[in-house]
Order: C-alpha cells, then structure tokens, then sequence
C-alpha cells in the first residue's frame, strides 16, 4: 500500500505550524527550543517523503546531517540556557535583557 505524498506534506505542515505557533506563543526558553526543533523535523519530514518519491538518496543523506547538526545545537543551546539560569535563576525569555542595548 503506497501513501500519498501529499499525506506527509499535510503532516509536515501541521508540524511546521505547530513549531512555529510554540515560538511565537511561548515564552519558556526550553518550550521554544523544542519548537524549533519541531519545525526542522517538519522539513525533515519533507525532505524523506520526496527523496522517496523522486527515487532520490540525497534527501535522506541531507536529513542524516541535519539531525546530526541539530544534535549539536541542542547541546549547545541547552548549555547556554544552563548558563543562563545560573545567573538569573529563570528560563523565562522576558526576564533575559542581556543582548540589548
């Protein structure tokens, strides 16, 4: 049985809308990470579903990457949010004035 691959395009933008309405929404460091990370498993979602269809392997070598770096940006973002309460003891993205002016 094959599935549509406007099947994973409709899962991959209710994904895609779900992360973005989490980073706009939201106001948790910690939430807003994971909604991003959302909204990149939603290109990754698309990114497999038309390497699949095309008969293509590089979307799926692209996906592998990007995990990795994703992988990468949460350790890193985790550690400056570690960072950041230690010093304020919040994770609350309005409590943070730090880069403005």
């Amino acid at each position: 049985m094959n599935v549509p691959l406007s099947y994973y395009l409709i899962l991959s933008a209710i994904v895609f809308t779900t992360g973005v309405v989490g980073v706009l929404i939201r106001r948790n460091i910690i939430i807003i990470l994971l909604s991003i990370e959302l909204m990149l498993n939603a290109t990754n979602i698309n990114f497999v579903a038309f390497s699949y269809y095309l008969q293509n392997i590089a979307g799926q070598v692209f996906v592998f990457f990007a995990l990795t770096v994703a992988a990468a940006e949460v350790a890193v973002g985790l550690a400056i949010i570690i960072a950041l309460y230690r010093t304020k003891a919040s994770i609350n993205v309005d409590d943070f004035q730090l880069l403005k002016w």
